[in-house]
């Protein structure tokens, strides 16, 4: 297991205490579901790994990172509602470990991450929505495997039902007023991901069929 995912990690942020390692342990099963193929604990180490290469930009990093473990805890792709779940989630789990004042902060956060639309004063939500996102700047072949994994997670749907959803998290994305917020993040990826985006949508144009997906795949 990497680094950024282990107890240490965790205690940084919530304490090292007996309530504390068995929240982590619950935390870290969480993201080990067997049906996750993209929102799985390797991605949750990449999120944590790009909130520390932006954490100069937020202004409570560790608000930020406690968001991170909890954004995808709950993970159900027949739901709509795994942002609300999880936001729930997050305020029982860290009652009690971290400061109630941070805990509002991260359930914000958690919250944050159903549309990655943060106002322009949200230093933290734009740390955050700009770490979840990073997967869409990937080289081509990197995004292709992203987009196969979220497929897979997406198997009870049938191939208009998901091309239909997908179609729409990609037109929301690219309609945002800016898809990364933080200034490096802009500069890095924005071009790329647009890229990968526009190619990506462009073929599900071509094979897309009449009827709607619900819930519409999830975005990152």
């Amino acid at each position: 297991m990497t680094g950024l995912v282990d107890f240490d990690a965790w205690a940084e942020l919530a304490g090292d205490s007996p309530t504390s390692r068995t929240e982590w342990a619950a935390v870290v099963a969480a993201w080990s579901e067997p049906h996750r193929r993209y929102h799985d604990l390797a991605h949750l180490a990449a999120v944590l790994g790009l909130i520390g290469e932006l954490a100069g930009a937020a202004d409570d990093p560790a608000a930020v990172r406690l968001a991170a473990w909890y954004h995808d805890i709950a993970y159900e792709p027949e739901r709509t509602d795994n942002e609300q779940v999880s936001a729930a989630r997050a305020r029982v789990g860290l009652r009690g470990l971290v400061p109630d004042g941070r805990v509002d902060e991260v359930e914000r956060l958690v919250l944050l991450t159903a549309g990655h639309d943060p106002a322009p004063d949200d230093a933290n939500g734009a740390v955050l929505c700009d770490a979840d996102l990073a997967v869409l700047a990937g080289p081509p072949d990197a995004y292709a495997t992203y987009a196969s994994a979220v497929r897979e997670e997406y198997g009870h749907l049938s191939d208009e039902e998901f091309t239909a959803g997908r179609i729409a998290v990609l037109e929301h994305l690219l309609a945002l007023p800016a898809l990364y917020r933080t200034p490096e993040a802009a500069r890095q990826w924005a071009d790329r991901a647009a890229a990968n985006m526009t190619a990506e949508l462009a073929l599900l144009r071509r094979r897309a069929a009449s009827g709607p997906a619900t819930p519409p795949p999830a975005a990152g």
